[in-house]
């Protein structure tokens, strides 16, 4: 599904740009979910934004594919519409569009550009709701616009309500666990979880081993100075928060 091999990239205007990926390798089959754990500065956030097409990122080496297409070669939009997704660290503010307008324009440019039929207004309202349910996601809150006036964990939530709308088939999250409270933990990797597939695979970005009590992982890899240090199953994770990056950056080397 996923095969990224010795991916570079720099970040920066030409003359000061800092090389953030130094060839990263690695590869997330379809069904799988993988867990990228690293200090800060490692290059997780930096990941996202090179998979997803961010400006102001350079790739200057190696490849990226998914389900046998460049993603390199490809515009934001044709990645998404490919059916890549990515939940924010730090979801925007988008006043004057509601969540249900913004995330049914977006569930449409996705159908339209893979050649598909338009979701139905019944049809939208129904899946909105009863995803909106089950991530504690009100009526009124899906009226209001995107993200303007919501707690962290509220975008949060959000976030992975516009994933499980969009169904799409890789999709990557950075530090969802970010500002959440025990219970709002729960929902989101419930949210999560929800979508697991053997269509789907995931690339789940943290900090810390409590989200994968919930979201449990088939493999882990260890990031430092933008390249996999280390690959283990979940118990990796454990390690982690027991050892300290500093402890198996050492052992590693």
């Amino acid at each position: 599904m996923l095969k990224l091999t010795d991916l570079t990239a720099s970040v920066g205007e030409a003359g000061e740009a800092r090389t953030i990926l130094n060839g990263l390798s690695l590869e997330v089959p379809a069904g799988e979910v993988h867990a990228i754990m690293g200090p800060n500065g490692a290059g997780k956030s930096t990941l996202s934004y090179v998979l997803t097409g961010k400006a102001g990122y350079e790739v200057s080496g190696g490849s990226a594919w998914l389900d046998g297409h460049d993603l390199l070669a490809l515009d934001p939009e044709e990645r998404a519409a490919l059916g890549l997704f990515l939940s924010f660290q730090y979801p925007l503010e988008v006043p004057g569009v509601p969540v249900m307008t913004f995330v049914r324009a977006a569930m449409n440019a996705q159908r339209k550009a893979r050649g598909e039929a338009e979701i139905s207004a019944p049809d939208f309202i129904k899946m909105a709701r009863d995803i909106g349910k089950e991530l504690n996601l009100s009526a009124d809150m899906l009226k209001r616009p995107l993200n303007v006036g919501f707690s962290g964990g509220e975008k949060k939530r959000l976030e992975i309500f516009q994933m499980r709308m969009l169904e799409p088939r890789f999709a990557i999250l950075d530090e969802t666990d970010s500002g959440l409270d025990i219970d709002a933990l729960r929902i989101v990797a419930e949210g999560v979880n929800a979508l697991r597939s053997p269509e789907r695979g995931m690339l789940v970005i943290t900090h810390y081993q409590r989200l994968l009590d919930y979201i449990v992982p088939d493999k882990v890899h260890v990031l430092s100075h933008g390249r996999v240090i280390l690959t283990g199953g979940p118990e990796l994770a454990l390690r982690l928060e027991k050892e300290g990056y500093d402890g198996i950056e050492g052992a590693a080397a």
